[in-house]
């Protein structure tokens, strides 16, 4: 008997869709005779994602997606710009017309799309008529001067801003050969609840899981788990006010463990069923199970203390207790990155398998092709995609008014190529004020890569006997090293630490091997000791370089990873 191939699955991570035709009831900036609902550029470099091209880039995914004949797509979590009723309403209309074309949609909630058990209020910039920034609020306490105030901004919680994408996995439907929560077979919810507690037990809620398990066609089962995590604080507040509790960003499945540990018993016992009934089990969930950069950001603590990497990164506990229940593949989104991480060995090994975003550098899905025994897994970038010159366009005006010189940006010939600017702009407008200590970019941040080589040599740029040894014996043009900028080597440090090997193609070709020069030379562990402050940074800085470089030479964007059997014989 012949066997049934099992269906490809899309995987979309962070699309953060934001809908260029919202009406938020103010009067929008016009382009080229089109009105448009644009957030500003202002608040788009400071912010580790763009808003405005996300459409776009969605619809694209999405194209692609059919183009290829794919039936299933999973939206990992952070589907929307921030939960908006408005935005959520867009966005269920998309998936909606697509599911008219015979695709089917998973989704998963994650920290951008719902807020707790009531939700909460977004304040944010647009541009008005005049090109100018304008907040837009859904918090009538906010309202004054030059300020619009549109209950479509407010974010929903749970299960409210789960009734907009109710088709697409989160309840039962007839096609569907198996579907259940961690609770049973009932999709009510008040069937799916969890109770949960500040510490001192003053602040109580039932919470609403929206984790399921689906079977959408014989054999291939898909594990959603909603790891979104609310945690109570102490102390007593209005009921579901957005104060009462720890944001789910940062806990992830640390705080799983802690607050719904009922979801890994679960998980064991579908995974002993799938390997059981001979099922190709794929898990999903918004939030890393394993360190997504596989030990890469180490020495990131050293430089800028408590990193949103650090707080964010899976500890030991998640590992132990998902490799016990018996769980082998998982995907992963909210760090918007690309990686690999593999932890265990044998029948007992886990694989997290990160999933960049749509909308930050490098732009990319995933797709998933379940085979015998294993699951390839295939990375399509959207790098070549073009930038509507509307948008660029208005970018400009915006600039103009707040006398500023046009950003690099916006005069990008590829989707690829503007978020590779707009992560330079980040490290202008948020990595340097924001992260980094300001003596050391008062010291190097003007500095040129010569001059960066210098404080390790003692020598002054343009005559440095002692670097143009070194760069000879590396078969290194020291006149290359005073080419190129400092902030260049930043912006593209941060690249390689999101893209790895994705980003290598976006690095001028010229630049790698100065960059491996400057890790090799000059990098060091993050506890070696310095004569100076900034000679101390700049080497763990240029030893994660290293460590960076050496991570995307590594990985590849097409993989095969192992999962449980699927037998013939099995009967579901």
């Amino acid at each position: 008997m012949l066997k049934r191939a099992l269906p490809a699955v899309a995987v979309i991570a962070d699309a953060h869709f934001h809908d260029l035709e919202a009406d938020f009831g103010f009067d929008r900036v016009e382009v080229e005779g089109r009105k448009i609902t644009m957030r500003s550029w202002a608040e788009t470099r400071k912010s580790t994602r763009v808003f405005n091209e996300s459409a776009d880039a969605f619809l694209a995914a999405l194209a692609e997606v059919r183009r290829r004949g794919i039936r299933h797509v999973v939206l990992l979590g952070d589907y929307t710009d921030d939960g908006q009723r408005a935005t959520t309403g867009a966005l269920r209309n998309i998936l909606d017309e697509h599911s008219a074309f015979g695709m089917s949609f998973y989704a998963l909630p994650g920290n951008h799309d719902i807020f707790g058990p009531q939700g909460r209020h977004h304040t944010k910039q647009f541009l008005d008529c005049a090109g100018r920034g304008i907040l837009v609020t859904s918090d009538v306490k906010r309202a004054g001067s030059g300020v619009t105030v549109s209950d479509r901004m407010y974010c929903e919680g749970y299960p409210a801003g789960l009734d907009p994408m109710a088709g697409f996995g989160y309840f039962r439907k007839p096609e569907y050969l198996h579907w259940e929560t961690p609770f049973g077979m009932s999709d009510a919810a008040e069937d799916r609840e969890y109770e949960v507690a500040s510490p001192d037990g003053r602040n109580r809620y039932n919470m609403m899981d929206a984790s399921y398990l689906v079977e959408p066609e014989p054999g291939l089962w898909l594990l959603m788990i909603d790891a979104n995590v609310f945690e109570p604080v102490n102390g007593v507040y209005e009921w579901g006010d957005e104060a009462a509790f720890i944001d789910s960003t940062s806990g992830g499945w640390n705080a799983m463990l802690r607050c719904k540990p009922f979801v890994i018993p679960w998980i064991a016992d579908v995974c002993a069923r799938a390997e059981r009934l001979g099922k190709t089990l794929l898990a999903f969930s918004h939030y890393p199970v394993l360190d997504s950069f596989d030990g890469a950001t180490g020495a990131e603590g050293a430089l800028f203390g408590e990193t949103n990497i650090a707080r964010r990164t899976p500890r030991r506990a998640v590992e132990r207790a998902l490799l016990a229940a018996g769980l082998s593949l998982h995907f992963s989104g909210h760090l918007h990155v690309e990686g690999v991480t593999r932890r265990g060995s044998g029948d007992r090994s886990l694989t997290n398998v990160a999933v960049p975003s749509l909308v930050a550098f490098p732009p990319a899905f995933k797709i998933a092709h379940p085979g015998e025994g294993n699951v390839a897994v295939e990375t399509v970038e959207l790098s070549g995609l073009p930038v509507h010159p509307r948008l660029r366009n208005a970018y400009e005006r915006e600039a103009a008014l707040l006398g500023e010189e046009p950003d690099d940006a916006f005069s990008a010939p590829s989707y690829g190529a503007f978020l590779r600017a707009h992560k330079r702009a980040l490290v202008s407008h948020r990595y340097f004020p924001e992260e980094w200590p300001p003596a050391i970019v008062e010291r190097v941040a003007d500095l040129t890569l010569e001059e960066i080589a210098c404080l390790f040599t003692g020598e002054s740029a343009g005559s440095a006997p002692k670097l143009s040894a070194l760069g000879q014996a590396s078969a290194i043009d020291i006149a290359e090293l005073g080419r190129l900028p400092m902030i260049e080597l930043v912006a593209d440090w941060y690249c390689l630490r999101q893209g790895a090997s994705l980003a290598l193609a976006h690095i001028e070709e010229s630049r790698l091997p100065l960059y491996r020069f400057l890790a090799d030379r000059f990098g060091c562990e993050p506890q070696t000791c310095h004569d100076s402050p900034e000679k101390g940074f700049v080497a763990i800085f240029l030893g994660a370089l290293g460590l960076f470089l050496e991570r995307a030479g590594n990985s590849q964007a097409h993989i095969v990873v192992q999962s449980n059997p699927a037998r013939q014989d099995a009967s579901a």
